[in-house]
């Protein structure tokens, strides 16, 4: 045995990479949790922040170290510990390192924006609209982060070139395949954010120019904000695909139609950011139709994960007895975080999902846009769909690359906080959705609006939205300190739990590994969508927005 590898085979030596990655991840959720209670706590007049402390700094550190940071942090440490095991055991020297500057630029740029927004110079928010001005170092950190991420997916796909080059002829581990197809999608949609950060928002911050197109920003943005929902979601759905199946005992029900629906997936994620801008002046109803169409293209591959998720779980469980229509219910792990976490996250993504057909759908759109419906949708599939998946991975993914085991302990404290969570998610979110429909503002502080008696009326659900939020604060502590106690847990071996096909299904075709079709195909959706609107609001952009610091 190689000396640094452990009996299952997992190299500790990379254990080591995602270990930083996950607990860096945890840290931001934490400092974000803090911020997301105060702000829950504000906007529902329990408490008064001190006059130093700004209602939008909490707003933008919780939404920037929740949204954007947990999660990126997570990702990369989650993946990175699947190539290394599927391709080839251990991480390729230059893989390693290339890991470790991208967990370098990626921090460096996280310690910079906390310490920009903190500091009360960039409280505009994680969509970080123009024309609302933050200090240019914040941008900076913006675009270190990206960049970090950026060498982490280079790292990603050379290993994956290098296991292909000694393997001819063979499909690749459906974990790698799927990896791969991430951060494929992660580095087509961050070329827009990329390109308004240091095209036009660090050059009009530091003043080298007086104005910005707005218009053109807010589509640069939307051309990746969109894809970073399914940044988060594919992780997740790698979960669903290829780690449940293991956890429960079944196996995967088709390997092609896990990596179809991932092809799917990278083609109709990114040209629908239009769909976040349907209320928005000087776009093309032409151009809003056809990236809504286009939106809920994305539908399909979701509709084929849950086919393929509920037929694994019921062949599954009437393998083990399960009798009647839902007798094989009975015999799933119930008792197992690493299943029950993840599967709570699939269940609420059900509504989750709805929702986002809502927020799609033109006119239906006109009647939630900018309302803390939003808010709550949003909440649903970041906060809950992708948190609760995340957090069961953690709790076989930490033993594993340290050498430990999950103790019954510690999986009880993991099945206690993930019904915390659900509870505060159902009060909060619940609030949310249902005081969005009242025409409650999104991105506000605590106001009675002089007392008019709508906005009074929206106070109870705001106080359920603190309460909710209070709890799912009790649920990031016992998450944080269930992570910290699995880092301390007794030495032993723990296995990678990645499942395998079932015997029957159909052979995986080699034409869905021919990448130059699928990125061709990619670029050429995203050509259609996106080049006549750009080129118009470059051309009729107009005169530009002035600087506005309102906090």
């Amino acid at each position: 045995m190689n000396a640094g590898v452990q009996p299952t085979g997992f190299n500790l030596r990379d254990g080591k990479l995602v270990v930083a990655h996950i607990l860096t991840a945890f840290v931001a959720l934490l400092l974000g949790g803090v911020a997301g209670l105060l702000q829950s706590l504000v906007r529902s007049g329990s408490i008064k922040l001190p006059a130093a402390v700004g209602y939008y700094e909490l707003l933008t550190a919780h939404g920037v170290l929740m949204a954007i940071v947990f999660t990126t942090f997570f990702i990369v440490g989650f993946l990175y510990s699947g190539i290394s095991h599927t391709l080839g055991g251990k991480l390729l020297p230059v893989v390693l390192r290339m890991g470790w500057a991208g967990f370098g630029l990626m921090g460096a740029g996280t310690a910079l924006g906390t310490v920009m927004i903190l500091s009360g110079k960039a409280s505009v928010l994680y969509t970080f609209y123009a024309p609302l001005k933050a200090s240019p170092y914040f941008y900076i950190a913006l675009a270190l982060l990206v960049i970090g991420s950026w060498i982490s997916g280079w790292g990603i796909f050379y290993q994956y070139t290098y296991w292909k080059r000694t393997h001819r002829g063979k499909i690749s581990p459906l974990f790698a395949f799927m990896a791969v197809v991430t951060f494929l999608m992660w580095q087509i949609a961050t070329l827009g954010v990329a390109a308004e950060v240091l095209i036009q928002l660090i050059p009009w911050s530091f003043g080298w120019v007086e104005t910005i197109n707005v218009m053109l920003s807010r589509t640069l943005f939307w051309y990746f904000g969109h894809p970073l929902v399914y940044f988060w979601l594919m992780p997740a759905y790698m979960c669903w695909y290829v780690i449940i199946p293991k956890i429960i005992g079944g196996k995967i029900y088709s390997d092609a139609l896990a990596r179809l629906s991932f092809i799917l997936l990278l083609l109709f994620s990114i040209p629908v950011g239009f769909h976040h801008q349907l209320m928005e002046p000087g776009i093309s109803p032409f151009w809003k139709y056809l990236q809504v169409v286009l939106t809920f293209m994305v539908v399909i591959p979701s509709l084929m994960t849950a086919f393929s998720l509920f037929a694994t779980f019921e062949l599954n469980g009437r393998a083990r007895g399960g009798k009647g229509l839902f007798g094989w219910l009975r015999k799933l792990p119930w008792g197992d975080v690493r299943f029950f976490a993840p599967f709570m996250g699939m269940l609420i993504f059900i509504p989750a999902g709805a929702g986002g057909i809502v927020n799609a759908s033109n006119q239906m759109n006109a009647v939630v846009h900018n309302t803390l419906w939003v808010t709550g949708h949003f909440h649903l599939t970041v906060a809950t769909s992708v948190a609760l998946t995340f957090f069961g991975i953690t709790y076989w993914l930490l033993p594993l690359v340290t050498g430990r085991v999950l103790t019954p302990r510690m999986n009880k404290l993991g099945i206690v906080q993930t019904i915390i969570w659900c509870i505060g998610m159902f009060f909060m979110s619940g609030a949310m959705h249902l005081v969005g429909l009242f025409g409650a503002p999104r991105r506000t502080a605590y106001t009675t609006y002089e007392d008019n008696p709508e906005a009074l009326s929206w106070l109870p659900y705001e106080v359920a939205m603190a309460i909710g939020g209070t709890i799912l604060f009790i649920g990031v502590l016992l998450i944080v300190y269930n992570v910290f106690a699995l880092l301390k847990a007794p030495k032993g071996e723990s296995e990678y739990p990645l499942g395998e096909a079932m015997e029957q299904a159909e052979a995986t075709p080699a034409y869905l590994e021919r990448w130059g079709i699928w990125i061709g195909l990619s670029v050429a959706l995203i050509v259609i969508a996106y080049t006549l609107p750009l080129a118009d609001m470059i051309m009729h952009g107009g005169p530009g927005s002035p600087t506005y610091v309102t906090w």
